[in-house]
C-alpha cells in the first residue's frame, strides 16, 4: 500500500471542505487503512462517507486487498493537531508538559502557544484564611507532551 498515494486521495477529498483536516493516517501491515479527520465545526457522517468513497473509488481492489475506516477522533484521545486547540476554546484541558501537569480552561491558542486559566485557593497575604485567585499560564506547543479535553457532565 502506498501511503503517499492514499494521503493524496485524502487531501483531495478534504480540499472540498475547508473546515475539515487530517488528524491521522495509518496503514497496518495487513493493509487496514485508518483515516481520522476532524472539523472546525465537527464532522458529519456524510463527510466521512464522502472521504471514504473518494479513497475507495481510486484504489484498485483487484491488485490489493484492503480495509478502509474513515472516522473522527474520540473525545478521550489527546489533541494532536494545533487546529484542534482552536476548536476546543473555552473547554477544560488537561495538559502534560515535561515539568508539570495543568488543568484549566483553554482561553487562547495560536500557532505557537496555548493559554490556560483556572481558579486556585491560596493563603491570604495578610491574616488567616484563603483567597480565590485566577491563574494563567502560557504553554508553547513544543512543550506539550499530551493535551486532552476534560469530559464534564
Amino acid at each position: 500500500m502506498n501511503q503517499t498515494a492514499i494521503k493524496d486521495l485524502v487531501d483531495e477529498a478534504l480540499a472540498l471542505n475547508d473546515s475539515l483536516y487530517l488528524i491521522e493516517l495509518s496503514i497496518s501491515v495487513n493493509d487496514k487503512i485508518k483515516v481520522v479527520v476532524d472539523g472546525d465545526n465537527g464532522v458529519p457522517l456524510s463527510e466521512c462517507i464522502r472521504i471514504s468513497k473518494n479513497i475507495d473509488a481510486n484504489l484498485d481492489r483487484e491488485s490489493e486487498d484492503f480495509s478502509l475506516e474513515v472516522t473522527t477522533p474520540d473525545i478521550a484521545h489527546p489533541l494532536k493537531v494545533k487546529r484542534q486547540y482552536l476548536k476546543n476554546l473555552n473547554r477544560i484541558l488537561k495538559v502534560k508538559t515535561a515539568a508539570e501537569e495543568f488543568e484549566g480552561t483553554l482561553t487562547a491558542a495560536d500557532e505557537d502557544k496555548i493559554i490556560l486559566q483556572w481558579k486556585a485557593r491560596e493563603p491570604k497575604e495578610i491574616g488567616k484564611g484563603k483567597v480565590t485567585v485566577l491563574k494563567t499560564i502560557t504553554i508553547a506547543h513544543t512543550d506539550i507532551i499530551e493535551a486532552r479535553v476534560k469530559i464534564v457532565f
